[in-house]
């Protein structure tokens, strides 16, 4: 089977393609991937890491509804599919999956009008328009989260799989993963993060947290900033006179998110679809603030689906009080039994079935339509 897998601009869309790759791969070892990213996004750097080869072409979606940005977008998006025909005519896929972001558009686009098998993976609870532009060009569309299901027009197109999460998230143990990352096995740890991108609004969460526990015995914390904002927490921690101990860690990027989330005992972040399956996946109790900051605020109602499950408290960040954070980790901290069953109302929360149902469809799609 030959497939071409396209998702980008976010490691939430591109390391559920990957997932899918190395499962697909794992179940046919002959198997033939492609990645097809945009070459704009940070899919170019993360993918070449996996091992698969990788194409890019152009990608746009519209930002502002004007004939200056329909114009350029239009432009933009018959460039990619352009440059998706020539690829598959080359490569020559029997299978195409998109698992978000831009680049999808023109990738599927081309899937369609060379009549291949085209899959849809939605992460969200609520889908952007460029998914749901693209239901009527696939064969079937999985879902994330069931509650997406009401957005989309073709209902019978529509599987329930959960979000995809990569194997390694299975692999080692809590004290195995405190063992590689040289934490204290005894400690509480708190992980917070704001995505691939970063967040502000985490960051000085953060912060305050640092100032709390820095040099506080039995407590570990770790901060992922993202790049844009690393030197932005280093210069504030360092204004207000904060000298990092050994207990606390401050890093730009995540390279291994799954023994970091493995090792903690508390999350803080954004609401990303990956991050949520991430986290409920290890079954970690997580303080969770959704950004704002994104199509038809989608973020909030992947936080709600497991707060309303009791695996994390919701906090929109209209009503962020910091300093109700401080006392929400402190409870969990001072509460083992309320920290234990909000992980396991977490892990009850995992899809823990997605790349098997997922996989599971494209392969009999595929052996069916060969017959």
């Amino acid at each position: 089977m030959r497939v071409i897998v396209t998702g980008g601009g976010t490691g939430g869309h591109i390391y559920p393609a990957l997932a899918i790759a190395d499962k697909l791969k794992e179940m046919d070892p002959s198997s033939e991937i492609l990645y097809i990213g945009c070459s704009e996004g940070i899919e170019k750097d993360v993918v070449p890491r996996s091992g698969y080869p990788m194409k890019l072409v152009d990608a746009r979606w519209l930002d502002h509804v004007t004939l200056t940005e329909i114009a350029k977008t239009g432009a933009k998006v018959s460039k990619g599919v352009l440059q998706s025909l020539k690829i598959m005519k080359k490569f020559k896929p029997d299978v195409v999956i998109g698992t978000g972001g831009y680049v999808c558009f023109p990738v599927l686009i081309a899937g369609h009008m060379k009549r291949k098998l085209c899959y849809l993976h939605e992460q969200n609870a609520f889908p952007g328009l460029a998914n749901r532009t693209l239901e009527r060009y696939v064969k079937n569309i999985f879902l994330g989260f069931p509650d997406a299901r009401k957005y989309f027009k073709e209902p019978e197109k529509n599987i329930d799989a959960g979000n995809p999460v990569r194997k390694n998230f299975f692999s080692i143990s809590k004290r195995q993963a405190r063992e590689k990352l040289g934490i204290p096995q005894d400690d509480f740890v708190v992980f917070t993060f704001g995505g691939s991108l970063g967040s502000v609004k985490i960051n000085e969460v953060a912060c305050e947290l640092i100032g709390l526990f820095n040099g506080h015995e039995g407590v570990s914390m770790i901060s992922g900033t993202g790049r844009w904002y690393y030197q932005e927490v280093v210069d504030k921690l360092s204004q207000d006179g904060i000298r990092l101990s050994e207990n606390v860690r401050v890093k730009d990027y995540i390279e291994n998110m799954d023994l970091h989330l493995l090792a903690c005992d508390v999350v803080i972040s954004r609401a990303g679809a990956l991050s949520v399956a991430e986290t409920t996946v290890c079954g970690k109790a997580a303080i969770l603030i959704p950004s704002p900051n994104v199509t038809g605020n989608h973020q909030y109602y992947n936080a709600k689906a497991v707060a309303d499950r009791g695996g994390a408290i919701l906090i929109e960040e209209k009503d962020l009080d910091i300093r109700e954070v401080v006392c929400d980790v402190m409870k969990l901290k001072n509460n083992p039994n309320l920290l234990r069953e909000m992980s396991e109302a977490s892990r009850k929360c995992a899809p823990d079935k997605a790349l098997d149902i997922i996989c599971g469809k494209i392969t009999a799609d595929y052996e069916a339509s060969r017959k």
